[in-house]
């Protein structure tokens, strides 16, 4: 089964606060052209996207200098709803199962508030010691189906430091996966490869074993 934990892209979706609004254009028409062309207008950090080191570390590495590689492999969901944030004992007491994984993803339920004002709020964040906890272990990337590994209000984006200064890779605005809590899947987060992208929007799937 292949799960999808994309969002669509659209004019009107959320975007991360002072961002653009995506803006699809049509180019060409089959009436008048012969085919059918879009222009697509929007930041690096659009939607279902994925955040390079390069995002928020000075000389970072960016998103097509990693192997194809780095954007798959075994996830783990841990289940963060219903939190006010994400401490480091509850990643200790999954650590096994984190240690067999190549990508962590953070379930907080948020996904379910897309479109609403309230998805930009209270979101569940990791402490400053799981954070650094995470950067230690032998993860490819992280993941989570809110807006943000900091908070939106964040002026120094302390775990987006910590993390992407580890050199993982993160992608933020999943969805779904609730769906995958206590399941093994492979994760596919993949992309576009653009000259020294800070990150980029992907689609994003879980192979469920």
């Amino acid at each position: 089964m292949i799960l999808d934990l994309t969002h669509c892209i659209s004019p009107e979706m959320p975007v991360y606060p002072g961002t653009e609004q995506p803006v699809l254009t049509t180019a060409c028409t089959i009436r008048e052209a012969g085919y059918r062309e879009t222009i697509l207008h929007m930041y690096s950090h659009t939607g279902t996207h994925m955040d390079a080191p390069a995002h928020m570390i000075d000389g970072g590495r960016t998103l097509d200098a990693f192997p194809a590689e780095t954007f798959v492999g075994p996830g783990f969901v841990l289940d963060c709803r219903g939190l006010r944030e994400i401490p480091l004992s509850l990643l200790r007491a999954h650590e096994d199962e984190i240690r067999r994984a190549d990508f962590l993803l953070f379930c907080t339920g948020w996904d379910k508030r897309w479109g609403r004002v309230e998805y930009y709020e209270d979101f569940p964040c990791l402490t400053p010691e799981a954070a650094a906890f995470v950067a230690t272990l032998p993860l490819k990337g992280i993941g989570e189906d809110c807006i943000s590994i900091d908070p939106c209000d964040s002026v120094d984006f302390p775990n987006h430091i910590t993390l992407l200064g580890a050199g993982l890779v993160n992608t933020e605005n999943l969805k779904e996966l609730d769906a995958l809590l206590g399941k093994e899947f492979s994760f596919i987060t993949l992309p576009l490869k653009f000259e020294n992208a800070d990150g980029c929007s992907c689609r994003a799937v879980a192979m469920v074993d």
